[in-house]
């Protein structure tokens, strides 16, 4: 792919950064994830490519919102498969909590896990810990394994964990193994990517979050040198039903990085929300400023861009256009 689509890419999510933000704090989630999709969706069209969203937010009967199978850009050059979620943190942008984002991931056709609308166990860390962590063990066993990896103790650690009834006894054994622990509301996506960064103190992702929400992380992983793995975890006879006619036979199969993101990928986010490792969105009078990472697996290069944006020379950020 094309080293420019990376940076193209930036522009998208800081559409959709800039135009929901502009409803933090309000308390309507929805509108907010509407403004993100309106937005995410116009530049998306503005770009010179034929491409596929293969992770979105649901199925076309649930338009407006960018949903699996919609075709997006110009429909000319590069064929790519797009995993995107406009609004990753939908309540923590309506209530003003950290690390609300706006996310996208390209890659050549058929390099994505097509990842139906379900939950999916994870487990994420590093690049120092590349290959030390296997699902099929239990939290202490990965703990001690992540502690042996990074020359420490097991109490030296601290894992991110969805703060969920389902997480209860994840909890009480993580929290009996020694380690420490970062419980978040919302926003799985940014805490996988916080295993890769040593200033946000975390050290290892574990539990229950969207199976979406796994593939988007796993293209920032694959750029950052850290891994990842995975297994779905349906709620229902639909929606293994719904699994299987996306192309997944096995459902207790256990998705590695790469078969979650193959061969170039590209990666790009913007903070809605100020985060661990993205400032949120700034007004001023006139316009915005936003903080972006964007990254490429392939170089392993990742940029922080941040950006003034002037809405008298871009009228594509007002949200009513």
């Amino acid at each position: 792919m094309d080293r420019y689509l990376a940076l193209e890419m930036v522009r998208v999510t800081e559409a959709a950064a800039i135009n929901c933000a502009r409803l933090m704090g309000r308390g309507d989630g929805k509108a907010a994830d509407q403004a993100a999709v309106d937005a995410m969706r116009k530049a998306l069209n503005q770009m010179d490519f034929d491409g596929t969203v293969v992770i979105g937010e649901g199925e076309r009967d649930e338009a407006p919102m960018l949903y699996i199978g919609e075709k997006v850009g110009s429909g000319q050059g590069l064929q790519v498969d797009i995993a995107l979620d406009p609004l990753e943190g939908t309540n923590l942008c309506a209530t003003g909590a950290p690390n609300a984002l706006a996310v996208i991931a390209i890659a050549e056709r058929g390099n994505f896990l097509h990842a139906p609308d379900t939950y999916m166990e994870k487990i994420a860390v590093g690049p120092e810990a590349k290959g030390c962590i296997d699902i099929h063990r239990s939290p202490t066993q990965n703990l001690e394994e992540l502690a042996k990896a990074k020359k420490c103790s097991v109490e030296d650690l601290t894992a991110i964990i969805l703060e969920r009834p389902r997480h209860e006894n994840l909890i009480q054994e993580v929290r009996e193994s020694g380690a420490r622990i970062k419980l978040i509301a919302d926003g799985d996506v940014s805490a996988a990517i916080a295993t890769c960064e040593p200033r946000t103190g975390v050290d290892i992702l574990f539990g229950i979050g969207g199976a979406p929400e796994g593939v988007l992380a796993a293209a920032a992983l694959k750029s950052l040198g850290g891994d990842m793995q995975g297994r779905l975890k349906p709620r229902n006879e639909e929606e293994i039903s719904r699994a299987k006619k996306m192309g997944i036979e096995d459902i207790n199969q256990v998705f590695k990085l790469e078969d979650l993101a193959k061969g170039d990928v590209m990666f790009a986010a913007t903070g809605v929300t100020n985060g661990d490792f993205l400032n949120g969105v700034r007004y001023y009078g006139g316009g915005a400023y936003t903080h972006s990472v964007v990254m490429r697996s392939l170089s392993g290069t990742v940029r922080y861009v941040e950006a003034r944006h002037n809405f008298k020379r871009k009228p594509f950020f007002h949200g009513d256009e």
